[in-house]
């Protein structure tokens, strides 16, 4: 099965780092005010899911989330999470780490958009 979201090896180790610091953590990739390319990380306590949110996967065993509106965007997209130098989110965990997640994306081949609808469809029957 194709993931729709996955991390390089410097996103699951900062993600390390903070499950350590902070417990249970999520992601969530706005469309909203904070709308850019950068994941923020949250505490689940501080952002409520609901049904306008779509959750893509998990990345080092942490749900990862996109605004529908979002998704509908990006849906033909693997969503990279990697790590930059620099200061994170306002609201994101990372911020005080002097790193800052980001995100990058390519679009799927043919075969794997094809899986993938195979995959929503099963999921729906």
């Amino acid at each position: 099965m194709v993931e729709r979201v996955i991390a390089t090896d410097e996103a699951l180790a900062l993600i390390d780092q903070l499950k350590t610091e902070h417990g249970e953590i999520m992601f969530h990739q706005s469309g909203g005010c904070c709308d850019n390319s950068a994941a923020n990380c949250y505490l689940p306590t501080d952002l409520t899911i609901g049904k306008y949110d779509v959750k893509l996967g998990e990345v080092g065993g942490v749900p990862f989330y996109i605004g529908k509106l979002q998704y509908e965007y990006w849906k033909h997209t693997q969503l990279i999470l990697d790590v930059i130098e620099g200061q994170g989110g306002t609201f994101s965990l990372e911020g005080s780490t002097g790193k800052a997640f980001h995100t990058r994306s390519r679009l799927f081949t043919d075969a794997e958009w094809s899986s993938i609808e195979a995959q929503v469809l099963a999921d729906l029957a």
